[in-house]
Order: structure tokens, then sequence, then C-alpha cells
């Protein structure tokens, strides 16, 4: 499993993808519902270590921070993850390189290469393993409503080992 720092939603905005995750999950797409809670991965790792919270304390402090969700994405190429477009402010962008930047030192092994500054797509997945023959009706699904206006509430350290979840700031 893997470790991160994740942008969570205000309850409007986290209630808006639920939707989304209970539509995908009522026509038998394999939603991220009921496991997960809805957020951006701001820096993935194999671990993260807990001393890095502090340092965290000024990304935190720039919640609340609106966000745009936009159009759907998919990752991969046999099993698709399906998501939808953070859509990437200059505040957002900000907020992710000062998180990477202070995790540097905190991270084992290393950042995963898709949270590197230069690398990042912001996004909100809604599903894993989509199949071919059901991605069409997944993304029809995933695209309504065409876009939700919201905000991040807070940050948070995410251990996937252990499932569990320490807000920060």
């Amino acid at each position: 499993m893997v470790q991160s720092i994740e942008l969570v939603f205000d309850r409007d905005t986290e209630a808006a993808v639920r939707r989304i995750w209970t539509d995908l999950a009522a026509a038998g797409i394999p939603s991220q519902a009921p496991a997960s809670r809805p957020h951006v991965s701001l820096v993935v790792a194999g671990a993260i270590r807990a001393d890095v919270d502090p340092l965290l304390e000024s990304v935190s402090a720039r919640m609340p921070l609106p966000c745009v969700i936009g159009a759907p994405l998919l990752f991969g190429r046999a099993k698709i993850v399906l998501a939808r477009l953070v859509v990437p402010t200059a505040d957002l962008l900000a907020v992710q390189a000062a998180a990477y930047r202070l995790c540097g030192a905190h991270l084992q092994p290393q950042p995963m290469p898709h949270c590197r500054p230069d690398q990042w797509t912001p996004h909100v997945t809604l599903a894993r393993r989509v199949g071919t023959a059901t991605l069409a009706r997944a993304v029809r699904i995933a695209a309504k409503p065409a876009q939700i206006d919201g905000r991040f509430a807070a940050l948070r350290r995410w251990d996937g080992n252990t499932k569990t979840e320490h807000l920060l700031g």
C-alpha cells in the first residue's frame, strides 16, 4: 500500500462526488464507494513519516480553497481508472508544489513520479478497473454534472497500510 498527502473536500463537494459514485455503482460499475473518501492526492510514496505533519501547517493554512471539478479523465489502458479533472488553478498548483517540496525528506523511498509538480494531474478518482464493455456508460454517468464548483476543506495524511486518516492543521 501507499501513503499520501491529500486534499479533502467540504461536505457539499464531497456529497456531489459521492452522488456520482452512487450512480456508477447503481449501473454496475465499481465505484470508490463505500471504502474511500473523495480526495485529491498531492504527494504519494511508499511511506510518509509523520514528522512531516507540522511542516505542512503552512499548506493547511491555505484552506478552504475553491476548486472546480471538470471533465472526465481516463488513466491506464486495459483496466481503466475513471476520474474527474480538478481544474489546475494557480493556487492549487502552488499548494501541490509546496506540499511536494515540504515532504521531500520525509518520503520513503521516494515520491511516485506522477506527483512531481511538473507531472501532476489534479483529479478525483471515481472508479477503478473499468472494463472496455462498460467504459462508455461509465463516462456518460461520470460526466454529470458537467462542472462542480466546490471547495477543499482540509489537508490530510493518509496511511493506506492502516487505512488511517490524519487531518493536518
